[in-house]
């Protein structure tokens, strides 16, 4: 095999008390790649369509986590890159994992498989290291293994696939304004009460047992975040009103993806995912900010093979 193309999905990160921890990947939203076999040695980002981004390797996520890939199995072979972006860059849904987890998967693919899709983490690590200034696999552990995800220890790859309940569905707004991820760090405390730390944790370990249960109750009480939320959601106009309207609307719960603008909410099938994002759109178009918005179901099993050669 010679070429493959691919799709690499968007993803949300902590979902809400999961802070670096949790993520979860959508289904039918996300980017293209294309990946092919090249006679010069290294990784050459060919082709970006949808986003100005640099299509120099070492300043392209895509590029620098492939070659990460390539530098731990000594590989002679190159290959070219084109990425077809759908995912905004700075949208809040893993658009430099998208890139970051599809490069590597593309290319694990066209060498046989010589790693694991659990393995590829953390290469897929490496181009968030780029993108943000730390190399967290909260986005790319969904991207690369479906579902939802629990990253325990990064640095040992002790990352753990959960349960995910068929009948969850996101809904996603997409401010078109510019949060940093690095200015949404510099906002954080470096310390957090105990009484706030324990409550977080509550939230976590109850998020994770209802996904199991798939106790939808459960995981509405848990999607509370009482450490960063109260401190990011001052970058996002009308953050308050999307939170009161989603659950007005139906939504099990809502918060801030990654770190932000974009705003989600999770709800008990897509009917009701619909009437959120629909609840999101009369908000905002109030605010005269333009923005983007998306419904979707799960993905369980992350990048997707769309035709090889």
């Amino acid at each position: 095999m010679n070429e493959v193309r691919i799709f690499a999905p968007a993803s949300i990160a902590n979902i809400s008390c999961g802070f670096d921890v949790l993520g979860m990947c959508l289904d039918n939203v996300g980017d293209e790649m294309v990946i092919r076999k090249s006679n010069k040695k290294g990784i050459q980002i060919t082709k970006i369509i949808g986003q100005k981004l640099p299509l120099e390797t070492s300043k392209n996520v895509a590029g620098v986590a492939g070659l990460a890939l390539l530098d731990d199995l000594g590989e002679t072979h190159g290959f070219e890159i084109e990425i077809y972006k759908k995912i905004k860059a700075g949208s809040g849904i893993g658009s430099s994992a998208a890139s970051s987890a599809g490069a590597v998967a593309g290319i694990n693919f066209l060498l046989g498989n010589p790693y694991t899709n659990k393995e590829l983490i953390r290469f897929a690590m490496e181009g968030e290291r780029l993108a943000s200034g730390t190399a967290h696999a909260d986005n790319v552990a969904p991207v690369l293994l479906g579902g939802f995800t629990l990253v325990r220890d990064c640095s040992t790859l002790d990352i753990i696939k959960l349960n995910t309940p068929l009948e969850i569905a996101a809904s996603v707004i997409h401010p078109q304004i510019e949060v940093k991820t690095s200015d949404a760090r510099a906002l954080l405390k470096q310390k957090v009460p105990l009484k706030k730390a324990i409550t977080q944790w509550g939230n976590l370990g109850a998020l994770v047992s209802g996904l199991y249960e798939e106790d939808y109750e459960l995981i509405s009480r848990s999607l509370e975040d009482v450490i960063v939320e109260p401190i990011r959601s001052i970058l996002i106009p009308e953050f308050d009103a999307l939170k009161k309207g989603c659950k007005e609307a139906g939504a099990l719960g809502s918060g801030i993806s990654g770190s932000g603008p974009s705003v989600f909410a999770l709800s008990k099938g897509i009917f009701t995912a619909h009437k959120v994002a629909d609840t999101m759109k009369t908000i905002y178009q109030k605010t005269g900010i333009e923005f983007d918005t998306h419904v979707s179901t799960l993905n369980y099993e992350g990048i997707k093979i769309l035709e090889y050669k």
